[in-house]
């Protein structure tokens, strides 16, 4: 099974925010992510960056405002 990461990236700096993703779901609210044994997350504002397949790496920014 593949296993991905969700990154943040905030003022050009990436912080691996979770590992193992098994869910990634966009909302009005922004971007819910959850993994198997970890409380789920919500990125408040959240947008898809970037997704590396190769790597099984999700990029995510905060839009401003």
């Amino acid at each position: 099974m593949c296993q991905t990461s969700v990154v943040l990236e905030k003022d050009g700096k990436q912080e691996k925010i979770m590992e193992a993703v098994a869910r990634l779901e966009v909302t009005k609210e922004g971007i819910s992510i959850n993994a198997l044994f970890e409380k789920p997350m919500v990125i408040l504002g959240g947008q898809i960056k970037e997704i590396d397949f190769l790597d099984g790496v999700v990029t995510l920014v905060q839009a401003k405002g």
